[in-house]
């Protein structure tokens, strides 16, 4: 069988926003959200990006769609660049990739009926209006769970769910090939989440779908996703395929995330890793590796040197100096 197609490539992707002081709003600084991470997407995989809040998760999302424009780095999307991409460019190209936000609520204009919201897209690029553009929202309706009756009510009558089934027909009525899922269940209450995790999963065998699903919950993210990278403080420190991940965790910071999740086996104890310390600014990173001052098992080089991302197994990368490379 012919090993599916790489769609996604990220090479040192950076964001910085200035942090501006003073009468002249001067620059003094920078907020690093996102500091150089690279990994690749294939073609109908789901690849689950999670992390601590404020470690730069759903900024690499959004800067990899060019919903904010990257300080540094590539986005190669099937090849071609999607940071240097004219406006021109990028608008063809938006039907391809595509986003679920994480609130369903404020992600809906509260004047515009689901019809109107989720068809708007299908007029503004040219693809379909009038009676073949209710045809096709209808179509996505269905798919996403919901029924015709519903083209023309307003956000503010559904429920969490609901309006998260909304938000999904609307990034899947264009057809793209590649989403970015930003913690689409974390507002949504733990029985509706399995819910719409079922439904994207059934989305995606039946069109091909491309996910990068954003998440804190690492339950959530072992249950849809293929391959899982880690995020800390804008790098990424562990990348690996998902039953690795989770069965042997070779960074520090990816063990003390998975001894945080509760088992369903409550006669098995595991030992909890508590983590000292807080998370440190982004506005003003540690020197060396970033999570050693909170790391149990931090050495001296730790402080000094920042760690590449090495492979350290198949298809199994660490960025940590106490981690052997396999060549």
């Amino acid at each position: 069988m012919e090993a599916p197609q790489q769609i996604l490539s990220v090479k040192g992707l950076k964001k910085y926003f200035p942090i501006r002081a003073g009468v002249f709003s001067r620059v003094t600084g920078y907020v690093k959200a996102v500091d150089g991470i690279d990994f690749d997407i294939r073609s109908g995989e789901a690849y689950g990006l999670v992390g601590e809040s404020g470690c730069g998760k759903s900024t690499a999302g959004m800067t990899i769609l060019r919903l904010i424009n990257p300080t540094d780095g590539e986005v190669l999307y099937k090849g071609k660049d999607v940071s240097t991409l004219d406006k021109d460019e990028l608008r063809k190209m938006r039907p391809e990739m595509q986003i679920i936000f994480q609130d369903p609520y404020s992600s809906l204009n509260p004047r515009m009926s689901v019809g109107e919201a989720i068809g708007e897209s299908l007029e503004v690029h040219g693809i379909a209006t009038g009676k073949e553009r209710r045809e096709r929202v209808i179509s996505v309706l269905r798919e996403c769970g919901l029924d015709e009756h519903h083209f023309r009510r307003y956000p503010h009558e559904f429920s969490g769910g609901q309006r998260q089934r909304i938000g999904i027909a609307r990034a899947l009525v264009l057809e793209p090939e590649f989403i970015v899922a930003d913690e689409p269940v974390s507002a949504l209450d733990v029985s509706i989440q399995s819910q719409i995790i079922n439904l994207m999963e059934r989305l995606q065998e039946k069109f091909g779908l491309t996910f990068l699903f954003i998440s804190h919950d690492l339950s959530v993210v072992k249950h849809i996703s293929d391959r899982v990278g880690v995020m800390y403080l804008g790098r990424i420190v562990e990348d690996a395929p998902k039953k690795e991940l989770y069965s042997s965790p070779m960074h520090p910071y990816s063990q003390a995330l998975l001894s945080a999740v509760p088992t369903m086996q409550p006669k098995i104890k595991k030992e909890r890793i508590i983590l000292k310390g807080d998370v440190p600014s982004p506005s003003n990173p540690p020197p060396g590796c970033t999570f050693h001052p909170r790391c149990p098992w931090a050495e001296e080089v730790c402080s000094q040197e920042v760690p590449v991302l090495k492979k350290a197994g198949t298809d199994h990368y660490v960025s940590c100096h106490l981690v052997k490379e396999v060549t």
